[in-house]
């Protein structure tokens, strides 16, 4: 049985927001910083697209999917050893620093 995962076609277009973003923010600051070194046609970094394929991004909803199941585990230890049924904020920014070492 498949479990419920991340869809791939939202994961892919956050990836293309932020890949939008960078070559912005690069750009901003190459225009600051004019640089010699990238006079050939085509060849500097910002005129590559980038792009997942399908692998990657089945892997990328994975990835993600076991991070909010890990994250609201721990979370929900924190509350049951408060004697809390519900989680709550607070809960998440507990187990939140260990949680980013350990992935």
């Amino acid at each position: 049985m498949e479990t419920d995962t991340f869809d791939p076609d939202l994961i892919h277009a956050i990836f293309k927001l932020v890949w939008r973003r960078r070559a912005f923010e690069r750009e901003k600051n190459e225009t600051s910083d004019v640089v010699d070194s990238e006079v050939g046609a085509g060849t500097s970094k910002k005129n590559r697209p980038t792009f997942a394929n399908a692998n990657a991004l089945k892997l990328s909803c994975e990835l993600l999917r076991t991070f909010v199941a890990e994250a609201v585990q721990r979370a929900a230890i924190i509350a049951e050893a408060e004697g809390v049924n519900k989680i709550e904020p607070t809960h998440l920014e507990r187990i939140l620093p260990q949680l980013l070492l350990d992935f």
